[in-house]
This record gives structure tokens, sequence and C-alpha cells, in this order.
């Protein structure tokens, strides 16, 4: 894979879906001290170190548009997640299940997940967390898109980038561009998993 090999990987099965996979990634950086990937708690690391966590098995089945009356088991785009945060200022690693929880609402939920689409989990990302929901950005940055035999659709590799409830309720209202924007002119961390709400007014 293009981000090397996993170093944990663990498992969630929802009632009537597949089993869903998340892989944590590690850069050379963010090895703890003793040489132990401390799936556990936060990952240690180096100030610009960086945790990825990926879903595998959500691309297992293409997405179905919710107003067809019949699902096509062939042909529908298909996706995994990324999220990637900064190593070690957070409980980064109990973000497990609700990740597995978004990677299965295509299933669960019958959602079409795309870039500039949002995710909402009602709860946080991890314990403490100011995010409870997250925007998809787009495709074939980090992860290029993996092609497969025709008519499949590629697997897209999706980044998931954290919003707060007040970033989410304004993207609601002026969408997803507009709050990128914003974060672009702010300079915002993306990764910084305890940072605060850009200023929206």
């Amino acid at each position: 894979m293009a981000l090397g090999e996993p170093d944990a990987r663990a498992s969630v099965t929802f009632l009537g879906t597949d089993r869903i996979e998340v892989l944590r990634f590690q850069d050379s950086r963010s090895v703890s001290p003793d040489g132990g990937p401390g799936w556990g708690g936060g990952s240690a690391g180096g100030p610009d170190a960086v945790v990825r966590y990926v879903t595998l098995g959500m691309s297992a089945h293409p997405m179905a548009d919710p107003s067809a009356l019949l699902a096509d088991p062939v042909r529908g785009p298909r996706a995994e997640l990324i999220l990637t945060v900064r190593a070690g200022l957070a409980e980064t690693d109990q973000v497990l299940r609700p990740l597995a929880t978004l990677a299965a609402s295509p299933q669960v939920e019958g959602v079409i997940v795309a870039s500039g689409g949002s995710l909402d989990l009602g709860a946080p990302l991890w314990p403490g967390a100011p995010f409870h929901s997250v925007l998809v950005g787009e495709s074939g940055g980090l992860v290029a898109d993996l092609e497969l035999d025709a008519p499949l659709e590629p697997v897209r590799f999706l980044p998931l980038l954290p919003m707060t409830p007040n970033e989410a309720a304004w993207k609601r209202v002026r969408g997803a561009q507009d709050l990128q924007e914003r974060w672009l002119a702010n300079g915002t961390d993306l990764r910084d998993p305890l940072r605060r709400s850009v200023a929206l007014d």
C-alpha cells in the first residue's frame, strides 16, 4: 500500500453488515520510544509526526443511490476512508469504532459517501474530541485511486477532515467550498486533534 505497512489493525462488525477493518499507519518519526505501536492509547512521536487511520472493507460493495428500487451489485462508486491527525496529542486511537461506523454507513443507511459531503456521528470522534462530524475531501491526493477490472469503478481513498459543531453548521448553510476557503485563509491545521473552530464571522 502507498502508506507502507500498518503497525496495528482492528475490526468491527455491525449487525447485518460485512466486517470493517481499521488500519493504523505511522510515519518514521511517530514510533514510540520503546518501539511499540501503542494501539491502546495516543501515539507518541515528534512534533511533526502523524498517524493515519484507514478503513478496509467499505469498498467491498458499491455504494447505491438510496432512491433506487434495486441496488446494482456491481456498478457504483467504491471508497475507503482516511483520517490523518498529529500523533501523541489526544486519544485518537479511540477513533476505531466511530471510523468503522462511518465506513459502514453506505450499507447501514444507504448513503453515498463522496467528496464535499459530510458525515455526522452525533458524538465525539474520540474521547474529548471537539469534532462530531467530518467533511469528506477530494480523493487522489495521499493515496491514488485503485483501478479495478471493468465494469467495476475504481476505489477512491477519501480523506476525512474533522469539523467542530460550528463548522458543520456553517458548512450546511454555506457549503463545503466556503468552509475550506476559511480554513485556508486562516492557516488552519486540520491535523491538529485539539484545534478550535475557525473564525466564522
